[in-house]
């Protein structure tokens, strides 16, 4: 499946790239094709049997981006998804498309999780020392787990930043243990 989904995203992202469209807009529009397909049982069915023909699978393709607006190089994409029976892996397609674009874009995708919801100035404040750290502008996610008790834990690529209460203790609870031995 992962080489199924990146050779479909990274195709899609050389296309938005090269056609110079607008990522973020690109983005949210096969966002919600995605979120279309997982919220009607029917349209998924359509687009997955292999009974249909696919110019009727195109024709409601047509119906829905002339409807929602979609650009055509997303029509397209899709309707290559559809053709080669990939509908199946669209939404891991739409993650790596995310991380191609990203990272072509020069962006580090980051993860953060809060105990409590933090306000836009302090997001803005954990993304600017995030990205003095990587070098790189950030795109940040946002979570809440009340079980870090407080601070903030950031994960960039496969490194973790603990700044959390529950990552300190833990810490504290380590040098204790090690210096009692």
């Amino acid at each position: 499946m992962a080489s199924v989904t990146s050779t479909y995203a990274r195709a899609f992202a050389d296309v938005v790239i090269d056609t110079r469209l607008d990522g973020a807009k690109t983005l949210k529009e096969l966002q919600d094709v995605v979120r279309m397909v997982s919220e009607s049982k029917p349209l998924r069915e359509v687009w997955e049997s292999p009974a249909i023909p696919a110019e009727q699978k195109r024709g409601l393709l047509d119906a829905i981006a002339s409807r929602e607006g979609f650009s055509d190089p997303l029509r397209n994409f899709v309707a290559v998804l559809i053709d080669h029976g990939r509908i199946p892996f669209l939404g891991g397609i739409v993650t790596q498309f995310e991380h191609e674009l990203n990272e072509h874009l020069g962006f580090s995708e980051a993860e953060i999780t809060s105990a409590r919801e933090l306000s836009e100035a302090e997001r803005r404040s954990l993304e600017a020392e995030v990205e003095k750290l990587t070098g790189k502008k950030v795109r940040a996610r946002y979570s809440q787990d009340a079980a870090i008790l407080g601070g903030a834990i950031v994960k960039v690529g496969s490194t973790i930043y603990d700044g959390s209460v529950a990552g300190q203790l833990e810490r504290i609870r380590e040098q204790i243990a090690g210096s009692s031995n």
